[in-house]
């Protein structure tokens, strides 16, 4: 093993961890958001208890993915100046509006959501925690442009061996990032949802409380259309990875060689004839290029090398991400026909929601070994290797010494993080008048 393999294991291990938080704040910022509104159109005093205690679990997530997400800039100098000299131009537009534009945007107001309570107007209280949710979402854009604009990098030149930026808005509506963007966003609501629900299942199984119900219904809607919106990106974003990733496709489905009529292998062994070439090309008769067939082609275009991405991990990555997603999504159904017959949630269920509360997360996490390690050997397609991209000067003991503390310190975060939300859900939520409403959201900040 040397420098390259553990630069990579670093970036694979920050990120992951980095990511876990990231699709909860996003979608949970925007579910508190509707608490918030649901309390003032209609003056329940329910729905202010549920948005004050989703509103602390959403700001101690919010605060360990600032934190977690830090280190990913340290790790851009530390081991991978050569890819950073080589798209800093493109990256700068894109990052430096998500920092100015849109994290600014999120924690101003997410500040003034968590201070204003008493102090501003209802109205005006509303709208920041409505712009901090937005704050968010815009910020995912920023990110997952310049992310696509490495899948496939479009507006730009490369210029004494850099890459200069020439169109920022073809980087900014790179149809990669189009597509990319909805299907993130969406499964960071099915990753909110899950969580709400196994939150919502804990509480009704000691109590048949309504206030959980109202909280598991939104839970289960907001969930079920993210689930509908993820099936519907995911076939837009196939269609594009086999236009432009089609190494990425081949390794998805274990496809060898060029196939006409290709079938989607459910396992190795258990195949659905020609579902592969309707999803790449709407053509169940259409060929569909191989592993092997494709490896060749790169030889003649790029030169010697291995250009086959890491066949194990990207075909069960892809299976992962689709089997639980379908179940997380296929239980907020079950839930939603359910309360429509009964109008409450029967106890079995409850404790499905509590215990499939890990794999909206696992589906996600496999998603992104799909689409960065799918990647591979690039950092940039077609442009920047991997093997080029890692700093010349950095040693294997420098690479092994900061993983281990990167690694020791996440670890210790991902402890803190459970005990607090642990902490916090268990204490339930606090009665209107416990303490004065300025300071009913601080504690989260205190433990």
């Amino acid at each position: 093993m040397d420098a390259l393999d553990l630069a990579r294991w670093q970036f694979g291990v920050t990120t992951v961890y980095h990511f876990l938080f990231v699709p909860l704040t996003i979608g949970l910022g925007v579910f508190v958001a509707g608490l918030q509104t649901a309390w003032h159109r209609t003056g329940k005093d329910q729905y202010l208890k549920l948005t004050k205690f989703f509103g602390k679990l959403f700001l101690i997530n919010f605060a360990m993915g600032v934190v977690t997400g830090l280190v990913q800039e340290f790790q851009f100098g530390m081991n991978w100046s050569e890819y950073s000299t080589f798209v800093g131009d493109v990256f700068g537009a894109p990052l430096a509006m998500e920092a100015l534009l849109a994290f600014f945007m999120e924690s101003t107001f997410l500040g003034l959501w968590i201070f204003g309570w008493d102090r501003l107007p209802k109205k005006a209280h509303l709208a920041c925690i409505w712009a901090a949710a937005i704050g968010s979402n815009i910020s995912a854009y920023f990110i997952l442009a310049a992310n696509a604009w490495m899948k496939h990098p479009v507006g730009y030149q490369v210029v004494d061996g850099r890459a200069r930026m020439t169109d920022l808005w073809a980087v900014l509506t790179n149809s990669t990032a189009l597509a990319q963007v909805p299907h993130v966003v969406a499964a960071a609501f099915i990753v909110a949802g899950g969580f709400v629900l196994a939150v919502c299942g804990f509480w009704l199984l000691k109590t048949r409380d309504g206030m959980w119900r109202s909280a598991a219904r939104g839970a289960l809607v907001m969930t079920a259309l993210a689930g509908a919106l993820v099936g519907l990106t995911g076939d837009m974003s196939a269609k594009l990875m086999y236009e432009q990733q089609p190494m990425k496709l081949a390794s998805a489905e274990g496809l060898a060689h060029d196939t006409a009529g290709a079938g989607f292998s459910v396992v190795p062994g258990v195949e659905i004839p020609k579902v592969l070439s309707f999803l790449a090309t709407n053509d169940p008769g259409a060929t569909v290029q191989g592993v092997e067939d494709l490896q060749k082609r790169f030889e003649q275009q790029f030169g010697p090398g291995d250009y086959r991405p890491d066949q194990t991990i990207v075909f069960w990555s892809f299976r992962l991400m689709i089997g639980f997603g379908l179940v997380t999504a296929g239980l907020s159904v079950l839930g939603l026909w359910l309360t429509r017959r009964r109008r409450e949630l029967p106890g079995w269920l409850s404790r499905l929601f509590l215990l499939a509360l890990p794999l909206p997360l696992l589906a996600v996490t496999a998603g992104w070994l799909l689409s960065e390690i799918g990647r591979q050997p690039w950092t940039v397609a077609g442009e920047l290797l991997t093997a080029s991209s890692v700093s010349p000067g950095v040693s294997l003991a420098e690479v092994a010494t900061s993983l281990t503390i990167f690694t020791l310190l996440y670890g210790a975060l991902a402890v803190a993080e459970v005990v607090i939300m642990t902490r916090h859900v268990r204490k339930g939520v606090e009665e209107p008048d416990q303490a004065p409403a300025s300071e009913r959201l601080e504690p989260s900040l205190t433990y």
